[in-house]
């Protein structure tokens, strides 16, 4: 009977110092709505993130769900979360932490249009329903950053995309103004559509990215010390600007950099970013680059200032030194270790094959890109782009100073993969290539075949693809993004050329795109398509052409004098990425080289000729010495015919016996030619035609 009492007395202990560990835990509250709630999620009491935040968290805390689904933050919306069971219990729960996620359900017609101007006064009293409940001290408050509402939702072009990103505005308005924490649950989402089934609600794995963010923001913990994947041994730094170095560590860690005699700290901020700029430097090197955190130090071999440029496309790009017509000889020579090369490597090609499940989820989570510096020799060289090549040895040439080139160009890609998300769901067109991709016909017949081709084995669930739009933003441009640039070399429009009007919006949205997320108007030059048969190459060469006068700080080099009948990728790529590279040295480093081919500015009609004039037009002749070929005429009826040509000084004098009185000219107008006008410096001409303006 004794040891029958000893037991239960024991017992009784335990259970009372139970209670009291559950006492001291720190109470958490996660309020929300269908988001915070697991609404959709399989095993949902298992999955929802604040049962993933109470795993991370630990046994220190106790963290509880409040979600109501549909709940609208709005006192006066079709759903107040205000008298939902759920407010009052978490009211109950005296929390000493909270986490607030409303809004995305007040972006709904019958809410946000009628009462938007009360959301404020609502997150506000909300807020202090919180920080003024009796007989608790003050608890710690986050509000949250809504999470993504994608495309794919009914109501997203009608109203909800605007809305939404009007809440966010004040959102961030309310946390400055009640000095609360404020926690992005949409930047780490943003760029993973694949794990919203209905475009509103996250998966498990969603969730996981929410519990984990919210963890990191509770904690502090962001994982030490870490840098963008960017920097690395071999790196140049670009020079005569101050120079950005940043990345990650622990909330209110100590930051110290070190790069030759220069020295700068920074603290990360409570969301684990740090930053600090270094004054500009002279071409040099090589350097040492340290990071040190009070746990962790990060050091940086071999590093050099110069210039960075960033050399983007699809397969003309991507084009290797080995496979062109001089790469025999050029890698020969490719000993240059004052040139840095930065290789983002696809791990999955979009070539004619299935891709397997493996290789499915790592392009769904973002790992695409392969990434490292290396000095150029004739082994990395021979791996490289061509284009990028020549383009880098040319500089280095002329301007004697280290040359960084990253290349992330992929085969078959779109303009609008590489825009970012926010842009193309704004613009009035471009929004439109978002829907469906894989049945719109906004996108090129052939990316999509070769797309259904490539997740032949997807799962059923969404998907992404290299070819889809923003994905090759997210997974090649945002990683470089805070890493300064020179400029951007471009070449890419094979797989849009089949709608030229289309890539007329397309084009400079995407050159907007880069440069707003840069924060600076870089130089942006780009390669025109080359020759080939395919009937609207000539409309797209021009269309080029014409969009280089209408983007400031661009430029555009010729290649059609270099094209194939048959071939979408000619091979010889050198005097490409040597117009590059003049075309950089003459407009963005101010030498005195001519860059461009003749260009025309004027035409005039006299009697039964046309007189077309021509600026960058010095020693203006047929290449070869040939008969200047590629011009045509036509009348009224725009029936064009050949145009016998002849040369006087700058103008060109064109007729033709068949055209009494001329209306229009165009010049290497078929879509494979043998247009073949030059100037002295043997650069060719443009496509153009006086029907689409000079």
């Amino acid at each position: 009977m004794k040891k029958y009492f000893m037991f239960l007395t024991c017992v009784f202990i335990f259970l009372i110092q139970s209670s009291a560990w559950s006492q001291n835990k720190v109470r958490v509250a996660c309020i929300g709505n269908s988001v915070t709630f697991g609404y959709g999620i399989e095993n949902r009491e298992q999955n929802c993130y604040p049962t993933q935040l109470q795993n991370l968290l630990g046994d220190a805390y106790e963290v509880k769900n409040f979600g109501h689904s549909g709940a609208t933050l709005l006192k006066k919306g079709h759903n107040p979360y205000w008298e939902k069971d759920a407010f009052a219990q978490a009211k109950a729960f005296k929390p000493e932490i909270v986490i607030l996620h409303l809004g995305l359900n007040d972006t709904d017609p019958r809410n946000w249009p009628n009462y938007k101007d009360e959301f404020k006064k609502d997150y506000y009293d909300l807020i202090d329903a919180f920080c003024e409940l009796e007989g608790t001290a003050k608890p710690k408050v986050w509000i949250c950053r809504l999470t993504p509402i994608f495309n794919q939702h009914p109501r997203f072009k009608s109203g909800t995309r605007d809305w939404f990103w009007q809440i966010q505005e004040q959102i961030e308005q309310i946390a400055e103004v009640k000095q609360v924490g404020i926690i992005d649950l949409h930047t780490p989402l943003y760029c993973r559509p694949d794990l919203f089934p209905d475009a509103l609600h996250p998966n498990a794995e969603g969730a996981k990215i929410l519990a984990t963010t919210v963890y990191q923001e509770v904690s502090g913990n962001y994982g030490g010390l870490s840098l963008p994947v960017v920097f690395g041994d071999h790196m140049v730094l670009q020079r005569q600007v101050s120079i950005p170095v940043y990345g990650m560590a622990n909330a209110g860690d100590k930051v110290s950099v070190f790069l030759n005699d220069l020295m700068a700290v920074s603290q990360a901020n409570v969301h684990g970013k740090w930053k600090v700029e270094l004054p500009a430097m002279k071409a040099g090197g090589p350097y040492e680059l340290r990071i040190e955190s009070k746990n962790k130090t990060i050091v940086f071999q071999d590093v050099l200032i110069g210039e960075v440029w960033l050399c983007s496309g699809q397969s003309n790009m991507a084009f290797t030194l080995k496979e062109s017509s001089t790469g025999k000889e050029d890698i020969t020579k490719a000993n240059r270790s004052n040139i840095r090369l930065y290789n983002m490597k696809a791990q999955a090609l979009p070539n004619d094959q299935k891709w397997g499940r493996e290789v499915l989820k790592k392009v769904n989570q973002l790992d695409y890109f392969n990434s490292e510096w290396k000095a150029c020799d004739s082994c990395t060289a021979s791996e490289f782009s061509a284009i990028a090549y020549h383009f880098a040895s040319g500089l280095q040439d002329s301007l004697n100073v280290p040359i960084g080139v990253i290349l992330n160009a992929v085969g078959g890609s779109t303009t609008e993969a590489w825009i970012d998300r926010k842009s193309l769901e704004h613009h009035p067109v471009l929004v439109n290539v978002l829907d469906d991709w894989l049945n719109n016909d906004f996108v090129h017949s052939w990316c999509r075949k070769r797309a259904r081709q490539n997740l032949d084995n997807q799962d059923g669930s969404f998907q992404r693809h290299p070819f889809q739009a923003a994905y090759l933003f997210e997974t090649g441009i945002a990683p470089l993004l805070g890493f300064a640039i020179k400029g951007a070399i471009w070449y890419q429009g094979e797989s849009n050329a089949h709608n030229v009007e289309f890539h007329e919006v397309l084009f400079p949205e995407l050159v907007k795109s880069w440069r707003k997320s840069w924060g600076y108007d870089f130089p942006f030059y780009y390669v025109q398509l080359s020759a080939i048969n395919r009937p609207s190459w000539g409309y797209f060469r021009d269309s080029q052409r014409r969009m280089n006068k209408l983007i400031p700080n661009s430029g555009m080099v010729v290649s059609s004098d270099k094209g194939h009948p048959n071939d979408v990728h000619p091979k010889n790529k050198k005097p490409i990425g040597e117009r590059l590279a003049r075309l950089s040295l003459s407009e963005t480093y101010n030498f005195d080289l001519e860059y461009s081919g003749p260009v025309p500015v004027k035409m005039v009609f006299e009697k039964e000729c046309a007189i077309v004039y021509f600026d960058h037009c010095s020693g203006m002749r047929a290449k070869n010495g040939d008969v200047i070929k590629g011009f045509e005429i036509a009348g009224s009826d725009d029936l064009f015919v050949p145009a016998e040509v002849s040369v006087n000084e700058n103008t060109l004098i064109l007729r033709n016996k068949l055209v009494k009185k001329i209306t229009n000219v165009r010049y290497g107008w078929q879509a494979f030619n043998e247009a073949n006008l030059v100037n002295d410096q043997g650069l060719p001409a443009s496509t153009f035609s006086t029907e689409y303006n000079l």
